[in-house]
């Protein structure tokens, strides 16, 4: 786990620049289990490109890991990077959607965005998304790597998808390193002019009162919910926020999830 004065430094680079790098954040263990069960998923599922530009017409996703296996619940509860998205957004943050990208050969850079455009509030404003950048791979400039606008996440408008932007940095990091930032901050995934795929896992967080990017109720299955953690349900939304948002007849989804019975939790 990251000592308290680390995570502080984070928490002002992520304030000042709307991101930073945790380094070696990963146990290599991991990110080697992460990689190989990447590629399977690859080729089972036979994963092809897909069929736009922001997408990527060279770039290869998988979405709803949480419902590939037991290897992907390790990734949003990971003592290295889930306190400092607590500290972006707070402790009854959500799971918004847990995803690979592998930006292959040839590939384009993605136009700029930002991850919470399409919500309708008056820029800028208080954190409301969370969003992570695992590196199972190295990160370079040439290879693909995520592409940032510094202090962005502090503008009123949004930026031109196409435009230049002088300040525009790569985040360039080791493989195991993890990228963290704010859902305001205008950024693209990289062209790939060498040889080989840039490989990630694109781990988001949203406040608790947001609808997630992905359904995690629907998406991942009743019998996979139940193996989860208390930590990781309440994270995938099989829970409340601040003991009211999300109740089932004033009652836990936690309770539905386990047949443990009804237990009015709401107004008591």
């Amino acid at each position: 786990m990251l000592a308290p004065d680390a995570l502080s430094a984070h928490r002002v680079r992520l304030e000042q620049d709307g991101y930073t790098i945790i380094e070696d954040a990963v146990e290599p263990a991991l990110i080697e289990a992460l990689s190989a069960d990447i590629n399977r998923l690859h080729e089972e599922l036979r994963i092809a490109p897909s069929t736009n530009l922001f997408e990527g017409f060279r770039t290869r996703r998988i979405y709803n890991l949480l419902a590939r296996g037991p290897l992907y619940q390790q990734i949003p509860v990971h003592e290295n990077i889930l306190p400092l998205v607590e500290m972006v957004l707070d402790r009854g943050c959500l799971v918004s959607s847990l995803s690979s990208i592998c930006i292959e050969p040839g590939e384009v850079p993605q136009p700029l965005h930002s991850d919470d455009q399409h919500i309708p509030l008056p820029r800028p404003h208080v954190p409301i998304i969370c969003n992570t950048m695992w590196a199972l791979t190295d990160f370079t400039m040439d290879n693909g790597a995520t592409r940032l606008c510094p202090g962005s996440h502090r503008e009123p408008g949004f930026a031109d998808p196409f435009g230049a932007h002088p300040g525009l940095r790569a985040a360039q990091m080791r493989r195991g390193s993890v990228l963290v930032f704010n859902g305001s901050v205008w950024h693209g995934g990289g062209a790939n002019s060498t040889p080989d795929a840039r490989l990630g896992i694109a781990m988001n967080y949203c406040a608790g009162w947001m609808r997630q990017q992905e359904n995690q109720q629907l998406g991942i299955p009743i019998a996979v919910a139940r193996t989860f953690s208390p930590q990781l349900r309440k994270l995938a939304g099989f829970g409340l926020y601040k003991k009211l948002m999300g109740h089932i007849d004033k009652c836990s989804p936690m309770d539905l999830l386990d047949g443990t019975g009804p237990r009015p939790v709401v107004g008591t």
